[in-house]
Parts: C-alpha cells; sequence; structure tokens
C-alpha cells in the first residue's frame, strides 16, 4: 500500500498554450508525470486561468486566440483543473507575490510571474511546470528562504522538457 500522499503540479500559461499547439515535449511531459507521479494533480492557478482568458479574447494573433481557446475547452480532457482562488486567499498571495519581487528573485515588471509563483506555493504544488526563463532563473534556495515565514514549501520550477529528460525512461 502506498501512503504517500498524491503530488499537486501547477502548469504555466505557457504550458496550456503550448500543450494546445501539441508541443512534443508538453505532451511527453504529461505522460510522463501521469506514469511516474500517478493520481497527481494538474492544476491551472488563478492567474494563469485569467491570463489565458485574456488571451482568448484579446491576443493579437489568431494562433494565440486559438490556442488559449483550444486549452480551455480542452483542459479537463487533459486532466487539468483550472482554479479561479487560492483558498488562502487574495491577499496573502499578494504579500508573498510582493515579497517574491522585493527579494529580486524576479524583476519588479514580472507581477503575474509573482503571483503565478504565489499561488503554487499557497496551493502547495511540489513542481510548478513552466518555460518562461524568469521562473526557470529562480535560485531555489533564495525561494525556500523567502517563502519561509509564509510557512510554505517551495515549489520545484521545471520545464516540460526538464521533465522528460530526467525521469523519461
Amino acid at each position: 500500500m502506498n501512503l504517500k500522499a498524491p503530488q499537486i503540479l501547477a502548469a504555466d500559461t505557457n504550458v496550456g498554450m503550448d500543450l494546445a499547439r501539441g508541443d512534443e515535449w508538453v505532451l511527453d511531459s504529461l505522460s510522463t508525470i501521469r506514469r511516474r507521479l500517478p493520481g497527481s494533480s494538474l492544476l491551472i492557478p488563478p492567474t494563469v486561468s485569467e491570463e489565458l482568458a485574456w488571451l482568448a479574447l484579446h491576443a493579437e494573433e489568431t494562433a494565440e486566440r486559438a490556442a488559449a481557446h483550444a486549452f480551455l475547452r480542452g483542459h479537463r480532457n487533459w486532466g487539468f483543473q483550472l482554479l479561479h482562488a487560492v483558498p488562502l486567499g487574495d491577499a496573502y498571495v499578494e504579500k508573498i507575490a510582493v515579497r517574491l519581487r522585493q527579494a529580486a528573485l524576479l524583476p519588479a515588471s514580472e507581477v503575474n510571474d509573482a503571483h503565478i509563483l504565489a499561488e503554487a506555493a499557497a496551493l502547495g504544488c511540489s513542481i510548478l511546470l513552466t518555460s518562461d526563463e524568469h521562473l526557470r532563473a529562480i535560485d531555489f534556495q533564495r525561494l525556500r528562504f523567502e517563502l519561509t515565514p509564509f510557512e510554505l514549501a517551495a515549489p520545484v520550477i521545471a520545464a516540460p522538457r526538464d521533465i522528460v529528460r530526467g525521469f523519461f525512461r
């Protein structure tokens, strides 16, 4: 009997968009996650849900609007759950996001990235799946340190390619 709690993973906007476009790395990473972490939950944090909805309506490129629409329509088929709120509340997430930017873990202009990372931590995610270079460049030890006062664990930030290369057999 496996008494280990199921893993919770969050996905960034670029993962949803790439999945809708049929990106092989994203498809393979999801297959690897399902095989290696059975019973895991795939969450789309609130800020990502908002970004996807905005892109579906306002993206300049038709292909971007189409990809956002496709992901929003098909997210359940791919095993994702869209979230519109974090149980700890928006004010708490905002405090965390501000702290991440103040600590220079992310550039001050990366407000949404800070919110996505704060939401992933507040949701108890063990992994944040993203191709975003700002997020992937974060020093994990410093992130852990900055999240400690909030009593949150830092999610591992990984690109779909990292998942496939690290675990595919």
